[in-house]
């Protein structure tokens, strides 16, 4: 049987043994006791032990022939609302049973197999179904942890009447949950200058000038005719008209840094997970914005897009985007690799807009790779993760912040705009502390002086 297939006849796999291997406790009693009666009315020659003792053991054989005999025909499938859904939410479940057979059902008991971290294994006992009739039953499964995880098969258990005997049909098919990473809301705020032309996001359009720069498209229907280009036209033997404007989208990199001597401990609260979080709630923002944003991993991967570089082009919808990449970031893990530099090789073919990055530790050698990212780009934000802030005990924080203030000053200088995490800050503020320091001058490539340069980083602290 097959969730959503074609029905099947739960009796019609396996012998008559598999079918006596789903006797019960209490068939099994039964028979043990009917054969025990039999023999001992054999022995003490008791005709009427023996009359009982036959009871007592046809009773369960009969319910085990009648129940392997059995030819009504199901049918199950399975729906999930909704199939994708963020860490620590909701989603529910709903199973459908149809009897496509002539005859009525018996006792039915439905199981659905669930991965331990969604919650238990749920059951239903689903009374008799008539012929042509059907049943809904639904549960709810949540997770803290993202990922994708399999439901199903979905079991059909039979029983008898007496429960002499159950029988285990299961369906082939299965479906999948996606659990994605948490996403906030950010505020709209300004990480780099209108001049570059990402300031808000919102699409631009370059006017194309002179007679050479037209680019002529076919004729669609309500275009304006007094933009016919007839040169093209009389070329191409169809209607042609003039596409004077070509939208162009700003460009958004977000760069996730999934390395694993970067990050310590684990779980739903740890520093990698944040980030994981952090990098969704930027994917989606940008996507509303109107930019044209890029997924990039440390090792150089990019989600693909249907633009030039990885990016999702304007034919895409921003809720189609932002759904390849939630189920990439559902499943991405730790990278063994252990550097930065794919990743700029990806970033140092241009100028790629503006890049968000969420870094994890970071010594002298990545922080100089980092440093030279912000050369191809129109503007750089850092969210770093340090592992020592995370895990480190309250008497040692000051240590702690000495030597990240020492390995982020170099970021800034190379002019990117760096906001250290400490744990259980929330992202929306750390995403307007970014624009305060931008807006500070945090982030400019002039800045010379230590004070300045710092003042940044303790206020990430507080």
């Amino acid at each position: 049987m097959s969730a959503g297939g074609p029905e099947a006849e739960p009796g019609e796999k396996g012998g008559i043994r598999a079918a006596l291997s789903g006797l019960t406790t209490r068939g099994r009693s039964f028979l043990a006791a009917g054969l025990a009666a039999a023999v001992c009315a054999y022995v003490l020659g008791q005709g009427d032990l023996l009359r009982v003792g036959m009871l007592l053991a046809v009773l369960p054989l009969m319910c085990v022939l009648v129940l392997y005999r059995t030819r009504y025909r199901v049918a199950g499938s399975r729906r999930l609302t909704p199939a994708r859904v963020p860490a620590g939410s909701e989603a529910r479940v709903h199973l459908r049973m149809d009897n496509v057979s002539r005859l009525p059902t018996g006792l039915l008991m439905l199981q659905d197999r669930v991965p331990y971290v969604l919650g238990p294994r749920p059951r239903f006992v689903l009374d008799k179904v008539e012929a042509g009739g059907r049943r809904e039953v639904s549960y709810r499964v949540r997770s803290d942890l993202r990922g994708r995880y399999p439901l199903g098969p979905l079991q059909l258990r039979l029983t008898d009447p007496f429960g002499m005997c159950e029988l285990s049909r299961s369906f082939s098919a299965y479906d999948t949950l996606t659990v994605i990473p948490r996403v906030e809301a950010l505020p709209p705020v300004r990480l780099t200058g209108e001049a570059n032309g990402y300031g808000d996001g919102r699409l631009r359009s370059l006017a194309l000038a002179g007679e050479d720069d037209i680019i002529p498209r076919g004729y669609r229907h309500g275009d304006d005719l007094r933009r016919v280009h007839w040169r093209s036209t009389a070329r191409y033997g169809e209607l042609m008209v003039r596409r004077e404007e070509q939208p162009q989208r700003a460009r958004c990199t977000v760069l996730l840094d999934t390395r694993r001597d970067a990050y310590a401990g684990a779980g739903p609260d740890s520093a990698f997970e944040w980030a994981v979080s952090g990098a969704a709630s930027v994917l989606v923002h940008m996507l509303e914005r109107g930019f044209s944003v890029r997924l990039l991993t440390d090792t150089g991967n990019a989600v693909p897009g249907d633009g030039a570089g990885g990016f999702t082009g304007s034919t895409q919808e921003s809720a189609d985007s932002a759904g390849l990449m939630m189920d990439t970031l559902a499943v991405v893990g730790h990278s063994e690799g252990g550097g930065l530099s794919p990743s700029y090789d990806v970033l140092r073919g241009g100028n790629e807009g503006l890049l968000v990055a969420f870094f994890g530790d970071l010594d002298a050698t990545q922080s100089a790779i980092a440093a030279q990212m912000r050369q191809r780009t129109g503007g750089a934000v850092a969210f770093v993760t340090d592992s020592a802030v995370w895990t480190c005990e309250q008497d040692a924080a000051v240590a702690v912040r000495e030597q990240a203030e020492e390995r982020m000053r170099g970021l800034r200088e190379a002019g990117w705009t760096v906001v250290c995490v400490p744990p259980g800050r929330p992202l929306p503020e750390l995403w307007r502390q970014a624009e305060a320091q931008r807006g500070g001058g945090a982030g400019n490539k002039s800045m010379k002086t230590g004070t300045s340069g710092m003042s940044g980083i303790s206020g990430g602290w507080s």
